[in-house]
């Protein structure tokens, strides 16, 4: 079976409905099993959650772009992961990441480019949607990849919108199909 962690943290809701979106995806994938931990509002993850994440095949690392950059409680966990770096614990485990912000661009290439570092300084394979970009007249909110992220999931919650109401179909979708990928990809390098 191929063990995918998601590491998330959320702010208001938005980017806890896209990881679970990304867990769904990771379930589409044929003996693929995704395992959430959510980062709470101190930056922190339950004590057994680092051990936990270095058993995975692949992780998946999740925050909201805010001030264009991740959460800072993303970024606790982030110098945190520097002990399963000192033992190279998750070298060459795949990787992904996705981000929502409020605003259609609102910088958060500058949040998957973050996470892409980090998956970079632990010596991880990072695994991009691999999508091609729903930028037609006719597209919309609720096609697959509408806001073209390449490198990560990118989703769009407007500031006056509740988590029931965002990130909308296609960002969900998208967020899925990363899921997936990252999954079915974690599984070629397992074999």
């Amino acid at each position: 079976m191929t063990n995918v962690a998601i590491v998330y943290y959320s702010g208001y809701g938005h980017t806890a409905k896209q990881a679970e979106a990304v867990g769904e995806g990771v379930a589409r994938a044929s003996g693929a099993k995704a395992t959430l931990y959510a980062i709470d509002k101190e930056g922190n993850l339950p004590a057994s959650a680092m051990e936990s994440i270095s058993q995975a095949d692949a992780v998946i690392y999740g925050s909201p772009t805010y001030m264009g950059g991740p959460a800072w409680q993303f970024k606790k966990f982030a110098d945190a992961s520097s002990k399963p770096w000192f033992t190279q614990a998750w070298k060459d485990k795949v990787a992904g990441g996705f981000t929502n912000s409020a605003s259609v661009n609102g910088d958060k290439f500058a949040t998957i480019e973050y996470f892409w570092t980090l998956s970079q300084q632990h010596g991880q394979i990072w695994v991009g949607t691999g999508l091609l970009p729903a930028n037609a007249k006719a597209n919309g909110p609720d096609d697959v990849n509408w806001s073209a992220g390449f490198g990560g999931a990118l989703a769009i919650s407007p500031s006056d919108a509740a988590p029931d109401e965002a990130p909308r179909k296609g960002d969900l979708e998208t967020a899925r199909l990363l899921g997936q990928r990252v999954a079915e990809t974690a599984a070629k390098f397992a074999a």
